[in-house]
């Protein structure tokens, strides 16, 4: 098994077409990816971006249909001109003559064009930044904030407001307007997880495409006519699938807002970590909102390998367990008489050490949850490999849909396989391991994030043990029963690698600190790993990827540094 980096076949050349913007040439791609990843002509506002010149826009979106209806993308621009013989008009000193002008007898009225839709052609000239442009801008801001509200300092999007950027960037210091706004509905329940202010919406239809065309479900649309427009939910059908939350996202103004965020945090004032969602097999990357060691909010980050720019909402709002008030904080170890004391790391860590370094071959077994990173895992099977443990994993099954949440509800099902953790199906041991303890053949177990009662090993089962070690997150029943716990730490409190379903291996980085005395597992799995081994050489989170790497025959030749923001695929 070998690694693949990204390897891909042979392109033919890709034909580029000579165009200038605000007086530069630039050479762009004649054809450009859409929406829908189908070769299309490209457009000016693509060229723009390639030349490195902003095109302030609404209604685009680059992973939704165009629908060209905002204007804010209109642009000045001239092409070549041709003459009776249909050549090309030349100037004196040899130059093709461009017309700016839109009529012949006009020759003071701009040639506008939404950029979003137009597409280039050879020898066209894009003037950005020209006058002309600039005052049909300043046209469009000001249509567009007629009727809108003055309520910035009250709106959830204020600092991601577009219409706020733009207002300030490319319009007007002062208003004309002087009549009596249109009002509408406001704090509109569309569904279980979205609120509307319809007197912000600027009818860019984004939610409308993308509730249609991406999540496949038409439940939005625009009402009434005139400035009197509004956007609204089908009659009576509550806007509600698994992807509500992400027309939030590209919501460019304040209309659509999550109720779950909805006056929680000013956006300034969050630390954004980039990691991945920990819901799905699928690893969606996103990006962790946090204040003052408390997470605000997950949203989507764009890789296009993955999960494009989005997310479902269940994995959107699973978050809010790492800051619940009965976390494991605390090392304990189990007294003669049953109850259980505090106990230092370094006092546990010696303690469990000497109790595998001792036990006999076969007696021990080893249940991780696939929700442990690959480093985690990777650990773990190299003592099961030292100690001669059984081990498994518990699976997790749902129901998938047609976009990203996958029935694999295990973040890392493959990472278990590729690390070797797991060498059977996933749960196909429980039984042997609950029958090698009834027997006594097993006399110590080690959970990693598991309520193993819950899956054949009953309490009664695991009292019978001389050693239950546990490490875990949040109470559960085989937390109780534990002669060892070891409080672990939550995936937004830590770094470390998951590999999706597809074989990706991604990053996920640190976003708060854990609680109390809590750790990542993977430093105090190092250093079981080299009290019961003796094997080290590693004291960073870099240091064991690299080590993994070498041992890992899928993995081999990546580097930490190679993966990157969006992660590189392996062959599985």
């Amino acid at each position: 098994m070998t690694t693949v980096l990204e390897s891909k076949p042979a392109s033919p050349p890709v034909e580029k077409i000579k165009i200038k913007v605000d007086g530069r040439e630039a050479e762009v791609p004649r054809l450009m990816p859409d929406w829908q990843g189908k070769l299309v002509p490209t457009t000016m506002l693509q060229a723009c971006q390639i030349a490195g010149v902003e095109v302030p826009h609404y209604c685009y979106h680059p992973k939704l249909p165009v629908a060209g209806n905002c204007r804010m993308c209109l642009v000045e621009f001239g092409l070549p001109a041709i003459g009776p013989d249909r050549k090309p008009i030349l100037n004196e000193d040899g130059t093709p003559k461009i017309i700016r002008q839109a009529l012949p007898y006009d020759p003071n009225l701009p040639r506008g064009a939404i950029a979003c839709a137009t597409p280039i052609s050879p020898g066209m000239e894009i003037y950005a930044s020209s006058p002309a442009t600039k005052q049909m801008r300043e046209a469009i801001l000001e249509s567009l904030l007629i009727n809108h509200p003055l309520d910035c300092p009250i709106c959830d999007q204020a600092g991601e407001c577009k219409l706020q950027q733009y207002s300030v960037e490319y319009g007007q210091s002062e208003s004309r307007f002087a009549e009596e706004k249109v009002h509408k509905p406001k704090r509109v329940d569309l569904g279980p997880r979205i609120v509307l202010d319809d007197e912000r919406c600027i009818l860019c239809t984004r939610c409308i495409r993308f509730s249609k065309d991406i999540a496949g479900d038409d439940a939005l649309g625009i009402a009434s006519r005139g400035s009197h427009n509004f956007l609204t939910n089908y009659p009576g059908k509550a806007f509600d699938n698994n992807y509500t939350l992400n027309t939030v996202d590209i919501c460019p103004v304040g209309a659509l807002t999550s109720k779950d965020f909805r006056f929680q945090m000013r956006v300034w004032f969050l630390k954004e970590t980039k990691s991945l969602c920990t819901s799905c097999g699928t690893g969606c990357n996103i990006v962790i909102g946090s204040r003052e060691e408390k997470v605000y909010r997950y949203t989507p980050r764009e890789n296009d390998a993955v999960n494009a720019c989005w997310m479902c909402d269940y994995g959107r709002l699973n978050y809010k367990w790492i800051d619940r008030a009965d976390r494991l904080k605390e090392v304990r170890k189990q007294k003669t008489d049953g109850g259980r004391e505090p106990i230092a790391w370094t006092s546990a860590l010696k303690e469990i050490s000497e109790k595998l370094r001792t036990a006999a071959p076969g007696s021990v077994a080893i249940i991780a949850s696939a929700r442990q990173t690959n480093e985690e895992l990777y650990l773990l099977a190299k003592l099961a490999k030292r100690l001669g443990a059984r081990t498994d994993s518990v699976p997790r099954r749902g129901e998938a849909d047609k976009l990203l949440f996958h029935a694999d509800r295990n973040p890392n099902s493959t990472g278990a396989r590729l690390t070797g953790f797991l060498s059977a199906e996933m749960g196909s041991n429980f039984n042997q391991i609950a029958d090698a303890i009834r027997t006594r053949t097993i006399r110590t177990l080690l959970v990693f994030g598991e309520d193993v009662t819950k899956h054949g090993l009953s309490a009664a089962l695991l009292k019978g043990l001389d050693a239950l070690i546990v490490s875990d997150i949040l109470p559960s029943p085989t937390v109780e029963l534990a002669h060892y716990l070891l409080p672990g730490c939550a995936h937004a409190e830590k770094r470390g690698t998951f590999t999706n379903v597809k074989g990706r291996v991604q990053k996920l980085m640190k976003a708060v600190e854990p609680p109390g005395d809590a750790r990542p597992e993977w430093e105090f799995l190092h250093e079981l790993v080299f009290n019961v081994t003796g094997q080290n050489g590693f004291v960073s989170i870099e240091g064991l990827f690299h080590q993994m790497a070498k041992d890992v025959p899928a993995l081999a030749g990546l580097t930490w540094a190679a993966l990157g923001d969006t992660g590189v695929t392996v062959a599985i």
